[in-house]
């Protein structure tokens, strides 16, 4: 299971001695383990950077603890314990951790069960109660009610995560291939809706009382806090909680395939073939899944491995192939995965598959490759520990499912202890002349591209008719008794007093050729991000050739004057560096992250990235066919065409705005090396360009380290364009684009609003945010907690130097598109009368609180230098933003409301299934829905 194995080996590591491949590094943590009599483990690890604190609660419980028949009710209780408990309301755990100014989820997986708080480190003592509660104080408001709105809510996540995106049943049906019935991973984690609807209520309430008990979990608490008195608050909180039952571990369950099974799947929404071939292996911690991780690094990352050579460059199959060895806690696969281009044979996919086998033990791998990869895994490490979240995972899962937080030492130590002959032992036995699972999926009617042999699988899926329609809900007058407790816990335990927030110190540079340097010191982990950043982007296209600026960031990745593509590839990895290039539509920036002992060797890699383009054109052709592929994939894809149209409309189609930073199909076909040379001659100075760093760095060593640029980089002027923002509409329009069968209508409501730098901007921001900028939101609380009609709805404002939309949007279960649609309107209908004194409070306290978290990692605290940077804001902004949240009254919240919420003067956009949705939403009182094509046009 990838993303626990992932997530235990990006975790925490105590001691990091073994790597060859850089100079000997360490990390040292201390943490205090103990166990409550009631079978509790709770780790407690101190972090004073920042005052904030993590708490972590994971549950040895997973899909893998259910039976054949029961199957789901550990994902559906992920959910349920965030609604009540028997002394903390209805939809109060997200309203109190935000309103205290922090940030919660959860999730579930295979073997797990996880959530999660991070606080300012007053409210500690508010996050244990609530924790407690739905330990111990669950099960007397586990209604029918209750059960069944959740049951909606899980259909939704299914819905929006698997029925309505391409390849989103692969997870199934490999799964259901490659372990037996009754192998505890045959079933999916979200389980089978015909499974939950036959479950009784107490079937449901057994189920957590045999799992969810105090001896069958781990808690950690890691941040800024006083031990002692933690301490008494988890004596107080938790030691009352009755034991569950005393269930052992499950069992190692491998599987051993007798035969190669090869299946296809016709799905509706894709429109190139994927193929996966997947083997059987071994459980996490076992020795050979360290070399097996190792093994398909190996195989598939970077240019010069067998995957890329076969597949991408001499084949031509598919922009990229994938291999990966995913590690559950009872049995494992490895798996690959090519993703091809249109019209090519998943037959040609396997058979080159093998090639690149042939090509691997032809051609071998040095030690040098190994320690390629094992230096990237050290920097890796490095990433993961930055937060106190990361930190209370780690702790938390290697004590629950290694027996020790301790065990974190070991685990990567075996990691970089794997060696040559390690990775060809296990290639030899799990990988070499095995049986395996392969599915091909293409799309609808094209059973011409499957390999040879395959049988057809049957997938399941709902009808948009029949979806939702019998399982509503009706209040139950049943009393539930409740559960007794020593002590008053209907009493919220009294945050302390407030965290001041503190803007870490900012300092600043600009060179003689203009370029700019923003830094913040942060010497927690031997660590340096930046990024560079030139303004422009893809409003710097000619409107005829649009993907230019987004190609830019492709090719000069693609090697250096002075370095093939694999040279630069190798020289990176080399490092444990990352060095990457986006496009937006106003900006290019490299970002570059590495410990601060290679940081002269990553900067030397991105000078020559930034002013010694390579052009190399056989490169080039390449990118320009991947990302035609990529358009192509998205334009089936409900929730980028509703993205894509909905920009469409709002800017008009001679809007340069209006299009996706990618281009077409056609601008990129059109598109010559001698474009982006132009480009890069006419736009790339550093007078529109600005650095930001944090890390463990200087001010003068940053100074620096960057110096070179302001005696090679040459400054020419670049104008900025000035594009107009068309006018909000007079009146609303509706518009349509069919997906037929789309078991999900993508909604977008909403018009151009304003510019980052306009004063009202951040002020219309804060008046959001009970609308739809939050969980407890109007709109998320009624159309997914109320209702069940989806997974999640949201609304914003979304400006940058240029006037950005409000959006509304959701992904809504196709049969209530038109109720959707009509809460929406009358959600922000209501909005536009005064706030009340309640949730202006919670608004004011979410927003402001919150800020205690802001300057936690280099991430964080990049992406503040970097809006510093853009719109030339104050260094102090964040406290000139939470003076004015403080001030903010009901009057202002309403004349800011009443101006830019107006749903009567937006656009209405609905993508979904026409045939059953489109004439219902006449009703609006929009008038005739006006059909779109997927790319917008009429």
């Amino acid at each position: 299971m990838k993303n626990v194995r992932f997530l235990l080996f990006f975790g925490l590591v105590v001691v990091l001695s073994a790597c060859q491949t850089s100079d000997q590094a360490s990390f040292n943590i201390d943490y205090t383990k103990y166990t409550l009599d009631n079978g509790l483990d709770v780790v407690l690890h101190s972090d004073t950077s920042d005052p904030i604190v993590s708490v972590a609660i994971i549950y040895h419980v997973g899909s893998n603890r259910e039976e054949v028949g029961r199957t789901g009710f550990a994902h559906l209780f992920e959910h349920i314990l965030f609604q009540e408990s028997q002394h903390v309301g209805q939809d109060q755990f997200f309203k109190k951790i935000q309103a205290a100014g922090g940030t919660l989820n959860g999730g579930t997986s295979n073997d797990q069960t996880v959530y999660y708080e991070v606080v300012p480190s007053n409210a500690l003592e508010m996050v244990l109660w609530l924790e407690s509660d739905r330990m111990g104080w669950l099960l007397s408001t586990v209604t029918e009610e209750a059960f069944l709105n959740q049951q909606n809510v899980v259909q939704n996540e299914k819905r929006q995560r698997v029925d309505n995106r391409p390849y989103g049943h692969t997870g199934y049906v490999i799964d259901k291939l490659i372990y037996p019935e009754g192998h505890p991973y045959n079933w999916q984690v979200i389980g089978s809706f015909e499974d939950l609807k036959n479950a009784s209520l107490e079937d449901v309430r057994d189920f957590y009382r045999k799992w969810y008990g105090p001896n069958n979990a781990t808690l950690v608490i890691a941040g800024d806090f006083d031990e002692v008195q933690t301490r008494e608050w988890i004596e107080k909180y938790f030691a009352e909680i009755e034991s569950g039952p005393d269930n052992p571990d499950p069992e190692i369950r491998r599987v051993t395939l007798s035969e190669t099974k090869r299946v296809y799947h016709e799905d509706n929404f894709a429109r190139s073939p994927e193929l996966n071939m997947v083997y059987a292996t071994v459980e996490e911690y076992n020795d050979d899944s360290y070399a097996l991780s190792m093994l398909s690094e190996l195989l598939s990352d970077g240019k010069d491995s067998p995957l890329y050579k076969v597949i991408v460059e001499d084949e031509k199959l598919a922009p990229s192939a994938s291999a990966f060895q995913s590690s559950g806690e009872i049995a494992g696969v490895f798996r690959f995965r090519v993703r091809a281009f249109p019209g090519t044979s998943t037959q040609k996919i396997e058979s080159a598959i093998h090639t690149a086998f042939d090509r691997f033990e032809e051609e071998r791998f040095t030690a040098e490759d190994l320690d390629r990869i094992k230096a990237k895994t050290e920097t890796n490490f490095y990433n993961s520990i930055s937060s106190v979240l990361g930190k209370s995972f780690a702790l938390a899962s290697y004590n629950e499912f290694a027996g020790s937080p301790g065990f974190i030492e070991e685990d990567i130590r075996k990691s970089l202890a794997v060696t040559e002959e390690d990775v060809w032992r296990v290639y030899e036995k799990y990988i070499k002349g095995q049986h395996y699972v392969l599915t091909s999926f293409v799309p609808m009617g094209a059973t011409n591209l499957v390999t040879e042999d395959s049988e057809r699988f049957p997938v399941v899926e709902e009808t948009i008719q029949s979806a939702g329609v019998d399982d509503a809900a009706q209040p139950s007058d049943k009393i539930i008794a409740q559960i007794p407790s020593v002590f008053d816990r209907t009493v919220e335990p009294e945050k302390g007093p407030a965290v001041k927030t503190k803007v870490p110190e900012i300092w600043s540079h600009t060179y003689n050729n203009g370029l700019r340097i923003y830094g913040i010191e942060h010497y927690e982990l031997p660590l340096v991000q930046f990024s560079i950043t030139l303004a422009g982007g893809m409003t710097l296209d000619d409107p005829d050739k649009i993907g230019v600026a987004n190609l830019m960031t492709d090719i000069l990745m693609q090697g250096t004057a002075n370095r093939t593509p694999i040279e630069l590839e190798k020289a990176i990895d080399e490092l444990g560096a990352r060095i990457s290039m986006f496009t937006s539509a106003e900006s290019i920036t490299i970002n570059g992250n590495s410990l601060v002992s290679r940081l002269p060797e990553t900067y030397a890699l991105t000078e020559e990235i930034l002013l010694e383009p390579r052009w190399d054109e056989t490169e080039f052709i390449r990118i320009k066919q991947e990302t035609i592929e990529t358009i192509n994939r998205r334009s089936s894809n409900p929730s980028s065409i509703a993205s894509n149209v909905f920009r469409k409309i709002l800017y008009g189609a001679d809007n340069i705005l209006g299009n996706s930073t990618l281009g077409t199909p056609e601008s990129v076909e059109s598109i010559t090396t001698d474009d982006l040379r132009s480009f890069y001659e006419n736009y790339f100075s550093p007078t529109v360009t600005s650095i930001v760093i944090a890390g463990a760095i200087s001010k003068e060593q940053a100074v620096a380290q960057f110096r070179p640029l302001e005696e090679k980089w040459t400054e020419k002027t670049v104008v900025l364009p000035a594009i107009p923002a068309p006018s909000r509409p007079e009146q609303s329009k509706l518009y349509f684009v069919d997906v037929p069968g789309a078991k999900q209508s993508e909604i977008r409501i909403g018009y151009l609003a304003l510019k980052q730098d306009d004063p009202d901007y951040y002020p219309a921001t804060v008046m959001n945010y009970k609308l739809g900028g939050n969980f407890n939101s109007f709109v998320n609380l009624i159309l997914r907690e109320e209702k069940g009609y989806t997974y999640g709805a949201n609304t914003r404002f979304s400006g940058t130097r240029y006037a950005g939309p409000f959006t509304a949007s959701s992904a809504v279960r196709s049969n209530v598109t038109y109720e959707s649609v009509e809460i929406f309107r009358d959600q922000m209908r209501k909005y536009r009368e005064q706030i009340s004194d309640e949730d202006l409070t919670f608004t004011k306290d979410a927003l402001t609180l919150s800020n205690a978290r802001r300057f936690e990692t280099l991430g964080a605290l990049n992406g503040m230098l970097r809006t510093i940077a853009t719109y030339d804001l104050p260094y102090d902004y964040v406290n000139e933003r939470e003076d004015y949240v403080r001030s903010l009254d009901a009057d202002e919240h309403q004349r800011l409301a009443e101006k830019y919420i107006d749903p009567d003067r937006m656009v209405y956009l609905v993508v979904g299934d026409a045939l059953t949705q489109k004439d219902q939403l006449i009703g609006l009182g929009l008038g005739e829905p006006i059909m779109l094509s997927t790319t917008g046009e009429q």
